[in-house]
């Protein structure tokens, strides 16, 4: 079973940027659609960013359209997330997630596979 861990989170002003990193398991990487999610305290989980297998489409949500670029490497099995002139509302626990083999990766519903989560503040 593929396992997702990620890494990168942290503390940092408003203005600041981050890049997150998610490292997966196994040797089907390739198969996957990768997104990465994220969940503040009090809300429920949202969809942020989602990449294709092959990395050659991405969609973004409205919130960090501009901002935000996901990203991966398929020889390494890791999937990323720059993240700029971050906001104190992105402050929340970022969830990397894949979907399964050959999955459509514009459906946030087919994400069904978590990493624990890393936590992301943005002071201001």
């Amino acid at each position: 079973q593929v396992q997702l861990v990620e890494s990168g989170g942290g503390l940092v002003q408003a203005g600041g940027s981050l890049r997150l990193s998610c490292a997966a398991s196994g040797n089907t990487f390739r198969s996957y659609a990768m997104g990465w999610f994220r969940q503040a305290p009090g809300k429920a989980r949202e969809f942020v960013a989602a990449i294709s297998q092959g990395g050659y489409s991405a969609a973004y949500a409205d919130s960090v359209k501009g901002r935000f670029t996901i990203s991966r490497d398929n020889a390494k099995n890791l999937v990323y997330l720059q993240m700029n002139t971050l906001k104190p509302e992105d402050t929340a626990v970022y969830y990397c997630a894949r979907t399964g083999p050959y999955d459509s990766w514009n459906v946030p519903g087919n994400y069904n596979y978590w990493g624990q989560g890393t936590q992301v503040t943005v002071s201001s």
